[in-house]
């Protein structure tokens, strides 16, 4: 059996958890203001990754459609700010 170092231990158990998810979406929380703007940001209520789907939820209508019309580039600017390839799909709501 061979030796890990703590930081290569955290990483192998982050890639078989459910945790991993939740990570990244701390993470794009993180760094969303960047991403998308101070506007966007304010009234962003939620963002979530499930199974590889980004899922923002806002209540403001007319910054749903918005969103809906820049899903490409969330998706990348997401993936680069992650530094992965990880979102294949966001989803408004």
């Amino acid at each position: 059996m061979g030796e890990y170092s703590m930081s290569e231990a955290i990483q192998q158990f982050l890639q078989t958890s459910r945790l991993k998810s939740d990570l990244q979406a701390l993470q794009i929380e993180k760094v969303w203001e960047e991403i998308m703007g101070k506007t966007v940001a304010r009234y962003t209520e939620k963002i979530q990754i499930i199974h590889n789907k980004l899922i923002i939820t806002t209540p403001i209508a007319p910054l749903k459609n918005e969103l809906i019309y820049q899903k490409e580039t969330i998706k990348q600017r997401v993936n680069e700010a992650l530094r992965q390839e990880i979102i294949r799909e966001v989803i408004i709501q």
